[in-house]
């Protein structure tokens, strides 16, 4: 545990991308298996204790410490895990912490019932430093400005090998990933996971920014919709179908029609949709977003929602087929085959996203501007790209449709995390139910933000939070209903965890109206009337 914490601590103080991968390498370098391993799926977000979470060591700590002093500690450091880190009283006789691997050991076999006595023996033996270690890696929330990528980075760096043949071994190995780091270091081959059914990756696409158009030829671009689902790849082999998320979990359980329907060898980049009563095209007619959204976070689903909202995949790419890995060919290529494919294996739920004709990016425009339910704008890809790992530089780009603009009530504020913990930097807003300001109206939740404004404006919103402050609820203030922000969002949907019965989707700042009386913002029937729309 004492290098992990090391290397932890290192990590938040050093804030060049350079310096991170060159503090990861050194771990990799000088710690032994398996704690480096642990330590990479612990930076990876691999890594999953069920039976420790930061209820419990809430908990534990009140029983140690005043409660009123613990959430006024909490308040101020803003952090779960650096809070309890710094107050928890200290052991009479610290012990020398275990390895890592013996911690995560533990963690992974300890049932709830004995977890509480585990966990407090630890933090009285730790030093504070290595506290903050273990409760950061207890929490599967490390917050040390490393994702999952810059750790593969490094790795890659540390086996001098391209960070692409790390993401393409990534998913067929599991921590601590020995056969990994010994094939890195020449101790054995490469791992080998032919015949497996893993996550490949996903090609991502860049955002088009205002001029960039012009600077790009339409004839070397092909068109398609920007469906409003969740991106997935269904992989299947072997008479084996999983059906994973664009970060390669598993979700296959909640849609059971979907990979019991995959009686085929091949590997298919999609959206995941719920389809509308009818159908259209020689497909599936889309539902809008809120009705797959019925469906998501499930860990198995009844047989009333697989009959009243029935799932599907409507196919983008083709990865491999047959055995073929067919990643390295152009998308044009890549298309015509998932094209043949579709048609000769007829697959029972999955339908092929359509490709749009144009010759201009007026044409393009055009296109974009109509785009209707289910629809977010366009994906632009270039014709001769391969499939590559991340988001490649001018080969995919997605045109979103403009946004909705509304002008909503900051209604409370909740600290960030990491860099932000010390601010208030995410906001719940709402809009007033009536048609008039007045007696009897009443603001309710539409949405919470975090971003959309600079680090200028955020301290002058924490500044503004706290003179504004009407009740506190642990980490959440609300504040009084004065300060006005325009909103942008990209859709509505109906929601019923919202008490204005509709939510905002993607909602971001867009201006703050700081000269703006709150009477004059908008009301909930101008957001109801665009879910009508």
């Amino acid at each position: 545990m004492i290098r992990f914490a090391a290397l932890l601590n290192g990590l938040v103080f050093a804030h060049a991308r350079n310096a991170k991968l060159r503090l990861l390498e050194d771990y990799f370098a000088n710690t032994p298996d398996p704690d480096r391993g642990w330590g990479l799926a612990a930076l990876a977000r691999e890594v999953d204790f069920p039976a420790v979470k930061p209820a419990l060591v809430r908990d534990l700590v009140t029983e140690r410490v005043d409660p009123v002093l613990f959430d006024y500690a909490y308040d101020y450091v803003g952090d779960l895990a650096e809070t309890v880190a710094l107050i928890w009283p200290d052991g009479a006789t610290p012990a020398p912490p275990p390895g890592l691997s013996q911690v995560v050991d533990r963690l992974r076999l300890v049932g709830r019932a004995e977890a509480p006595d585990l966990v407090a023996g630890w933090l009285d033996g730790f030093d504070p430093a290595t506290r903050w270690a273990f409760l950061k890696l207890a929490f599967g929330a490390l917050r040390v400005g490393v994702s999952s990528r810059l750790a593969k980075t490094a790795l890659a760096r540390f086996g001098g090998v391209d960070v692409n043949e790390i993401e393409r071994l990534w998913h067929g190995v599991e921590a601590p990933y020995g056969a990994l780091f010994a094939w890195l270091e020449g101790r054995s081959g490469r791992p080998d996971i032919s015949g497996r059914v893993v996550f490949s990756p996903l090609m991502l696409a860049h955002p088009i920014e205002e001029g960039e158009l012009a600077a790009l030829d339409p004839a070397a671009f092909r068109a398609e919709w920007k469906w409003d689902g969740i991106r997935v790849q269904l992989a299947a082999h072997g008479g084996r179908c999983r059906l994973f998320s664009r970060s390669g979990d598993d979700i296959g359980a909640a849609f059971p029609e979907i990979v019991e329907g995959a009686p085929f060898d091949a590997v298919i980049d999609g959206e995941l949709m719920v389809a509308a009563a009818g159908a259209g095209g020689g497909g599936f007619a889309a539902a809008p977003f809120a009705r797959l959204q019925r469906r998501l976070n499930r860990k198995t689903v009844g047989a009333r929602m697989l009959a009243s909202h029935p799932a599907f995949v409507r196919a983008y790419d083709l990865l491999a087929v047959d055995g073929e890995d067919l990643r390295e060919r152009t998308f044009v290529e890549r298309r015509r085959r998932l094209e043949t494919w579709l048609e000769r294996t007829r697959p029972e739920r999955i339908d092929l996203s359509p490709e749009l004709g144009f010759a201009t990016w007026d044409d393009a425009a055009r296109l974009r501007a109509r785009a209707e339910t289910a629809v977010e704008g366009l994906m632009l890809k270039r014709a001769d790209s391969a499939y590559l790992v991340g988001r490649p530089k001018g080969a995919w780009f997605k045109w979103k449709r403009d946004p909705r603009y509304l002008d909503c009530v900051v209604m409370y504020a909740q600290r960030g995390h990491g860099k932000r913990s010390s601010y208030y930097s995410d906001y719940t807003f709402g809009l007033w139910r009536g048609t008039d300001a007045g007696a009897g109206e009443e603001l309710v939740p539409v949405g919470k933000a975090y971003f959309g404004f600079t680090d200028r404006e955020l301290a002058r919103l924490d500044g503004w939070v706290r003179r504004h402050t009407a009740q506190r609820f642990g980490p959440v203030r609300e504040v009084e209903p004065t300060l006005v922000v325009e909103v942008a969002f990209d859709s509505v949907n109906r929601s019923t965890r919202h008490k204005s019965g509709v939510a905002m989707r993607f909602p971001r700042f867009h201006r703050i109206r700081w000269d703006k009386p709150a009477a004059e913002a908008d009301r909930l029937a101008a957001l109801e009337a665009l879910v009508e729309s």
